[in-house]
């Protein structure tokens, strides 16, 4: 049985106390990876960042799945160590589930969307 991996994409809203809001997964099956967002959760940030900082995270975010800059495991590492103070990204996850398109939806809906 192959487990789900992925990795959870946070807005940081105040760095001094480590206070976030996931907007977003990335998954891992073999090659193939998988990044997923909420334009929903992106828009709120609308009333908790100012307008620049807003406009920064909502283009790095919403450019993650089309931008080809996420293609590994290696990057998603890279990116859990050293992530700047406005996007954040956790280490890999494995869970002992089998990766399908029910529990990937599942698991969005539950961290991202709830």
């Amino acid at each position: 049985m192959n487990n789900l991996k992925y990795s959870i994409i946070y807005a940081v809203i105040r760095p001094e106390i480590a206070e976030r809001i996931s907007v977003g997964l990335i998954f891992v099956e073999g090659e193939k990876v998988d990044i997923r967002y909420s334009q929903q959760k992106l828009d709120a940030l609308r009333n908790l960042f100012p307008q620049k900082e807003y406009e920064f995270v909502s283009q790095v975010v919403s450019s993650m799945p089309t931008n080809g800059k996420i293609n590994n495991v290696n990057d998603i590492n890279y990116l859990s160590r050293y992530s700047n103070n406005l996007i954040a990204v956790s280490p890999l996850q494995s869970i002992d589930i089998e990766p399908t398109e029910q529990s990937k939806n599942r698991l969005f809906q539950n961290y991202i969307c709830a």
